[in-house]
């Protein structure tokens, strides 16, 4: 049977998804496969820590791995988001031709999706050492929490950035043997980026936001958005420049985030808070940010 034409948004009809068989389109969107920021955004951190610790033969495999992990956990975070979130997308504009909550998908569907998903997850797991599996296992709770969290706190950014980050943690485990200081200050650097780069996000949803009762920090910075968002960059390179400095003591080493810092100095100086177009552009060039911020930790992790 066709889908009802108005259930069917513009991006199953063309692209990579439009190019799928009819039947694999909607789960092909559950796992926003047409939209890969959100897995570089959980790749990058990851890659940073790797690069920073000094990439050899185990580094470069080791990136490649937490590649395939990062598309395999941001697809299943979408759609277990999705399965909690289902009611509450049909309310709002943006999401309410979203797969499950059009229900062009089956809440069962939705579930074996994210079975399978989870276990191209555990592939992952199974190549990396022991202290690096704890590390990353220990991510499962931050993720099981974070759908609730904007109903709980006007600062669920915070707790995204806490998930979408974790995998400098991982990273750097893995790439070192132990968790030490410039490991901590590389992810807590990166938190507080996702921080900024999700506020920047929730600025589209603004006025869906407050009319279900759903809170963001877009909502509660207001017009001091912009603001917010520099002084969480700024916050963010300060714990990065800690993270180089330790790795190598050097202040010429510093100069290695100054792309990093420009670009987001960019982004905060010309973002127009209460246009959801440049805000959605704002929030896509970090993908971009996170390919500068990792030559940056190359260059210093070669050298040290």
């Amino acid at each position: 049977m066709t889908e009802p034409l108005e259930l069917v948004p513009d991006s199953e009809r063309r692209g990579l998804i439009g190019a799928l068989p009819a039947a694999a389109r909607p789960f092909a969107s559950l796992m926003r496969l047409d939209r890969p920021i959100g897995a570089w955004l959980l790749f990058w951190p990851g890659a940073w820590a790797v690069a920073l610790a000094g990439i050899d033969r185990h580094g470069i495999a080791l990136i490649l791995w937490l590649g395939l992990g990062a598309f395999a956990m941001r697809s299943a975070g979408c759609v277990y988001n999705d399965i909690v979130d289902r009611d509450l997308d049909r309310q709002v504009e943006r999401t309410r031709l979203r797969p499950l909550a059009s229900g062009r998908v089956s809440l069962g569907g939705a579930v074996a999706l994210l079975v399978g998903l989870s276990l191209v997850g555990l592939v992952v797991l199974l190549q990396l050492r022991p202290l690096a599996q704890l590390v990353a296992l220990a991510s499962l709770i931050l993720v099981a929490i974070y759908p609730f969290m904007k109903r709980i706190t006007w600062w669920p950014q915070l707790w995204l950035g806490l998930v979408f980050t974790w995998s400098a943690l991982v990273g750097w485990a893995e790439a070192t043997g132990r968790l030490s200081a410039p490991g901590l200050l590389l992810y807590a650097g990166s938190v507080v980026w996702a921080m900024g780069y999700d506020t920047i996000y929730a600025l589209q949803d603004r006025e869906d936001d407050a009319l279900v009762g759903v809170k963001s920090s877009a909502l509660a910075l207001g017009d001091r958005a912009r603001a917010g968002v520099a002084l969480l960059y700024a916050l963010a390179m300060l714990l990065w420049a800690g993270a180089i400095a330790m790795v190598r003591p050097d202040a010429l080493a510093l100069a290695a985030l100054l792309p990093m810092a420009l670009h987001l100095a960019w982004q905060a100086a010309t973002l127009r808070q209460d246009d959801p177009g440049d805000a959605l552009a704002k929030f896509r060039a970090n993908r971009f940010a996170g390919l500068l911020m990792f030559l940056g930790c190359l260059v210093v992790g070669s050298a040290a």
